[in-house]
């Protein structure tokens, strides 16, 4: 068996905001409004990479704004979001899987309550702080680096990360990574191929814990990464990937 983790934002599918061209096809409405797509030829190769490989959709989105989302492959057979924290299997959530994952992150309860505390004094929050499902804390700064600096300077590194993502500010506990939920998968499934794509700090933990990881040139100039990552420099990233993904299931399957 062949699994395929991957990223979404950025990844697979694209804001508004993001110039993919004019071929593309809505992936994502909220609010009425048309907010991420795919292109064209990203939506033909992951029917095609859904038909060879397991393709494990692997997200810090919320289980609500993940289920917006449409590829155009139906519901896929595994999915986790909330960073790893929630699996579904044929789109219902393994109970199992979530309970573990609280079990896992129950010594950084204590931080992601300071950091709440923390926060609501932010005077540069510009957004709810919201605590996901017991597992992480996320809002929005005008100044997240201020933000996440005065987080760092308070809570306990050594248990929880904490980053921005663009404006978005998250309090993360080590044990909730898309990384960690790559092991757990890996020993659930005992595939003999794991491929990982992503393109931001979230998902570092997962391309180090799969065995071919896919990243743009922007992160890995940045990152601490495998030195067999396969690094995309030009193109649509999506394309690149699902690309490299076809190309890998074929040696496998030839061998």
């Amino acid at each position: 068996m062949l699994i395929f983790n991957t990223d979404l934002d950025n990844t697979m599918i694209y804001s508004y905001k993001h110039d993919i061209g004019e071929d593309k096809i809505c992936a994502e409405i909220y609010q009425g409004r048309e907010i991420s797509f795919v292109t064209s030829k990203t939506a033909q190769l992951l029917k095609e990479v859904n038909d060879t490989v397991l393709l494990v959709p692997t997200t810090t989105r919320t289980l609500e704004q993940y289920n917006r989302i449409d590829l155009g492959i139906g519901t896929p057979k595994l999915a986790l979001v909330c960073n790893g924290g929630v699996l579904l299997e044929n789109g219902i959530e393994n109970e199992d899987w979530y309970n573990e994952s609280l079990r896992l992150t129950e010594n950084t309860r204590d931080e992601l309550t300071l950091s709440e505390k923390i926060l609501q004094n932010d005077e540069n929050r510009s957004f709810e702080i919201r605590n996901i499902r017991g597992l992480f804390v996320f809002t929005k700064s005008d100044e997240p680096e201020k933000s996440v600096e005065n987080l760092k300077n308070m809570l306990d590194t050594e248990k929880v990360d904490v980053f921005n993502n663009g404006v978005k500010v998250y309090v993360v506990p080590k044990t909730l990574s898309k990384g960690k939920a790559i092991d757990r998968l890996r020993d659930k499934l005992m595939p003999e191929l794991i491929i990982s794509a992503g393109d931001s700090e979230f998902d570092i933990t997962m391309l180090n814990s799969s065995d071919l990881p896919i990243a743009p040139r922007e992160l890995a100039d940045t990152a601490d990464l495998p030195d067999n990552t396969v690094v995309i420099d030009k193109g649509i990233f999506s394309e690149k990937v699902l690309e490299c993904v076809l190309k890998t299931a074929k040696h496998y399957s030839s061998n």
